[in-house]
Order: structure tokens, then C-alpha cells, then sequence
């Protein structure tokens, strides 16, 4: 296999890559349809014995490898941290903080320089979990000097665990940060400049410190604030969510010279759409999105366990097909 590593090294510094469009998945969850073993993680590794979670992680990371490659990937994120989808229900793609330092360093040993490791790690406030969104939502009128606090402890909590997964190899540091919804920012423009984004410059400059690549991560709809994220100093967008409205050709002609663009192929057609349809849409995506680089190809957020195999295989089969930045005379890819 053709070492992909470079090709997403150059889209994320804004340049074009020399071989081909680079993919990495936010996070992805189908590696059991790829392959005859499985990848255990969340509440099921939690029931398996000290001997077995150690050997389950020896497996997951040789299975991540093995279907990143299948699917051309040129990145992995390792599993993240503990968090709810629901109250009482957790989300799938998780580990314990010292397993999923262990499954770090398995990784790492496992993709050798063949793949870039991402890690999501946090550093920038987001819209706040359904538990908390009133309390949240009083304080940043009533009490904004509490949420001073909050930002200023998310930002020292993201750095220090960017520092940990630096040291062990991680490449590329996310903070998982929805500031909107639907119809816009979350967070009111004096709230963005004073919550946000002095942090997400702050962050980024760290991370970048660390020769690491910084990478935003935001759903909603993020129009009137694009050159505020441009200017904050991070390497990568991910999402651009089309389901809020974000059009990707339009955000790359506004901001695609400063910023990476990762996405944004819809996530919920992955559910719910055929594979003529994902083919269609990753055409138009790379085509609209592809000169000049900075832009990587990938689900809008996240590809969820439910979505059909045949769908992702779509999205890889239309990659081959206009991917490549080589001649039309090389078909390698």
C-alpha cells in the first residue's frame, strides 16, 4: 500500500497533496463490516477481563489498520473519551482514559508512520449537553464570569491532554466544539469574541507548538463567523454541515486558502441515501472542492454503525475515480 500519511500532511498545511485527495473519518464506525474480526470498545470492553481487554486492544488497533487501509484512509481517530448521546446512554466510540492511552500507543506501534492518529481532546467550549443547557444558557447572562471559568479550564484541560497524545504520537489534536445550530451560532458575536474564540486562537497556537496540526470540529451553521475561524490559527474545518445549510464550494472560495476544509459528504445520506446517490455526492464534492488541496474528503460528522457498507464503498469508488491529482494517464491511486 502507498504510504497516504504525506497526502494528508499537505491538505492539512493548505497545499495540494501530490498523489491523491486524502480521507479520514471524524470518527468511524463500521470496522466490524470491514472485517471478519471485531472491534470491541465502550461498555462492552468494560465487561471483559483485565487479560482480555488487553489483548481486545492488540486486535482493535490490527483491525483499524487493516481497514483504513482497505478503505485508502489516511488517517484514524483513536477512540475518545466517555460521553453520553442520550442521558444514560452512552456513545459508541469510547475507552477508558487508560485504555485508550494503551490503545494509543498499540496504534501507533501498528500504523508505524503509515497512517496519521488523530485525538479528539477538547480546548474550546461548545453548546452545552441537554443536562446542562439551561443552567448554561443563565450563566452566560447572568453570570458570564462563571463561564470565563469554564472556558478557561477547557482550554488548560485541552492542552494538557493534547501534550499527553503529542508525546505518544498523535498527529492531529480535535476539539469536538458545536458553537451552533441550524440557523446559526449558539453563542451571541460579543459571547463568540469573548468565550470562543481568543481560546480557539490560544489553543491553536499551543497545539501548533507542539508540531501538531489543530483542528476545529463544529456542526451548525457557522456562516457569519467563517473568517473569525479562518483567522483563529487552526489547520482544519471539519464538518461544514450540509444539513445546516454550510455549502462547502462556497465556504473553500471564501476561506479555503487559509483553512483546510474536512468533509462533507452528508452524513445522514450515509444512513438513509442509495450508493448512486453517495457516488453523486462525493463526485460533486471532490470535483467542486479538490484543486489546489487543502481538502480533505470525508462524512459530514460522523458515518453511524447503522449506515450500509455498500454507501461508504460508494463514497471510496467515486475517490478512485476523481481523486487523483496525478495525470489522467497514471490510474494508480
Amino acid at each position: 500500500m502507498e504510504n497516504k500519511k504525506p497526502d494528508i500532511c499537505a491538505a492539512l498545511a493548505c497545499e495540494q497533496p501530490k498523489n491523491a485527495v486524502p480521507i479520514w473519518e471524524l470518527e468511524f464506525h463500521l470496522w466490524n463490516c470491514f472485517s471478519p474480526k471485531r472491534v470491541i470498545l465502550g461498555t462492552e470492553f468494560l465487561t471483559l477481563s483485565s487479560g482480555d481487554q488487553e489483548k481486545t486492544l492488540h486486535e482493535n488497533a490490527e483491525i483499524m489498520f487493516a481497514v483504513s487501509r482497505e478503505l485508502q484512509f489516511s488517517a484514524l481517530t483513536i477512540p475518545g473519551g466517555y460521553w453520553e448521546i442520550a442521558p444514560g446512554v452512552p456513545a459508541y466510540y469510547w475507552l477508558p482514559d487508560e485504555a485508550r492511552i494503551e490503545q494509543t500507543k498499540i496504534l501507533k506501534r501498528v500504523v508505524s508512520d503509515n497512517l496519521m492518529l488523530m485525538a479528539v481532546t477538547g480546548g474550546v467550549l461548545a453548546i452545552p449537553e441537554a443536562n446542562d443547557y439551561i443552567s448554561f444558557s443563565t450563566k452566560l447572562l447572568e453570570a458570564p464570569e462563571e463561564i470565563d471559568d469554564l472556558a478557561q479550564r477547557c482550554w488548560f484541560q485541552g492542552i494538557e491532554q493534547g501534550k499527553k497524545f503529542s508525546d505518544l504520537g498523535v498527529e492531529g489534536l480535535i476539539t469536538a466544539s458545536d458553537i451552533a445550530e441550524n440557523r446559526g451560532p449558539y453563542f451571541n458575536p460579543e459571547q463568540l469574541r469573548r468565550f470562543i474564540f481568543p481560546y480557539l486562537h490560544k489553543w491553536a497556537l499551543e497545539v501548533k507548538s507542539l508540531g501538531v496540526f489543530p483542528i476545529l470540529h463544529t456542526d451548525g451553521n457557522v456562516e457569519s463567523c467563517l473568517d473569525e475561524i479562518a483567522q483563529s490559527g487552526i489547520s482544519a474545518l471539519q464538518a461544514i454541515d450540509p444539513v445546516a445549510g454550510m455549502d462547502i464550494i462556497r465556504v473553500k472560495n471564501r476561506i479555503g486558502d487559509k483553512v483546510c476544509l474536512c468533509g462533507n459528504v452528508d452524513c445522514g445520506l450515509f444512513l438513509n441515501g442509495t450508493p448512486e446517490q453517495i457516488y453523486k455526492t462525493t463526485t460533486d464534492v471532490l470535483q467542486a472542492c479538490k484543486t489546489g488541496g487543502g481538502f480533505v474528503l470525508g462524512a459530514s460528522n460522523v458515518i453511524q454503525p447503522q449506515a450500509p457498507k455498500e454507501n461508504v464503498l460508494a463514497m471510496i469508488e467515486a475517490w478512485r475515480h476523481y481523486g487523483s491529482y496525478k495525470p489522467v494517464t497514471d490510474k494508480r491511486l
